[in-house]
């Protein structure tokens, strides 16, 4: 099971980033694509590429409205060449990027069809101008300009002649799982590190594939954690509080807890829902991260001493996931306690769980 780390877009120290998380071992590292509160990711995915020559590089994650798929398809494929092959497309529905816009998540059949042309732009396949929804008022149809000739549907040629770089779909909710069954390469459960919420979403996505008359096990599988590496349990938990609202709030976003839940769980999901201030996304001492009880974190996430830390990612494995994003402390959390958490994951953690 590959660990990859997650982190900011950052132009400026995207190179020396990359460096430090291939020496100390990790198998690949996501950068956020956020605009609003980040930089731009495939500047600084190009940057880490140029500066490592081992490590997975891709998007943890992008969205399916601030980019056309053919953009977005050119932006990734990019990343994979000057790579030489270390690229994947992490995408999901969106969150803060279109927050910040004044935005909710992308609906599901945009969200659906943006997919369907992602994968066709990056195996080199064409989109057919009447499925491409670039409303007229913004930029009417290049028949209007009576050209002697254009192209007759949108197709991104040079892409064709390469390897394919795989997509990866960051999936809470049955739906969207459902989506990414049909359409990725892998699907990224964002549904904590509860084994049972896991195992439903492995199901869910392979039981699709077999309706859809495609091979079950046709498709990967991996998941966001949030993880703590200490000592003292309550510090570790309160490395990951921050991030861990973020992606607990995925399973209640729209009101319905997803997946299995408890009552108790429910009760602290809703909760968390109506808590959330996007002003404060990811802190640890923002107001919804005061939400989240002990119980919920040691379950959701991953914390605690490297020894139990080690036995729930070994747990992740045993079920069938091939790849785990782990996210560690996030701002508003001890920046000693965080130095302290990494350290403990690179020296034991990452060692044990490559041997």
């Amino acid at each position: 099971m590959e660990l990859w780390t997650t982190g900011v877009a950052s132009a400026r120290g995207s190179a020396r980033t990359a460096r430090e998380v291939e020496a100390a071992g990790w198998d690949g590292m996501l950068v956020v694509d956020s605009q609003n509160l980040s930089g731009d990711p495939y500047v600084s995915l190009a940057l880490a590429a140029a500066a490592t020559t081992r490590i997975g590089l891709g998007t943890g994650v992008t969205n399916s409205v601030t980019r056309h798929a053919a953009a977005t398809a050119t932006a990734i494929t990019s990343v994979h060449r000057v790579s030489n092959g270390r690229a994947v497309l992490g995408i999901g529905r969106g969150d803060s990027a279109l927050a910040h816009l004044g935005r909710a998540p992308a609906r599901l059949a945009q969200f659906e069809r943006y997919l369907r042309h992602l994968q066709a732009y990056l195996r080199g396949e064409a989109v057919s101008f009447d499925e491409i929804d670039i409303p007229h008022d913004v930029a009417p149809p290049v028949t209007g300009l009576h050209l002697h000739d254009a192209p007759s549907a949108s197709r991104i040629d040079w892409i064709a002649d390469g390897a394919k770089v795989p997509v990866e779909v960051a999936a809470s909710g049955p739906k969207v799982i459902a989506m990414a069954a049909l359409h990725a390469e892998r699907v990224m459960f964002t549904l904590g590190a509860d084994l049972e919420r896991l195992d439903w979403g492995i199901a869910l996505a392979q039981q699709t594939r077999k309706d859809a008359g495609l091979d079950p096990d046709g498709i990967a599988f991996g998941a966001y954690v949030n993880l703590g590496c200490h000592d003292d349990l309550k510090v570790a938990r309160d490395l990951v509080r921050g991030g861990l609202t973020t992606f607990a709030r995925f399973s209640v976003m729209h009101g319905k807890a997803n997946g299995p839940v408890s009552a108790n769980d429910r009760a602290v999901l809703e909760t968390l829902r109506t808590n959330y201030d996007m002003r404060a996304h990811t802190r640890a001492d923002s107001r919804q991260a005061g939400t989240l009880t002990d119980d919920f974190i040691d379950r959701y996430a991953i914390v605690g001493s490297p020894d139990r830390c080690v036995e729930r990612l070994r747990s992740l494995k045993a079920l069938g996931l091939d790849k785990v994003a782990i996210s560690s402390r996030t701002r508003g959390a001890s920046p000693d306690a965080g130095a302290v958490s990494q350290q403990l994951i690179v020296r034991e953690i990452l060692p044990a769980m490559q041997s």
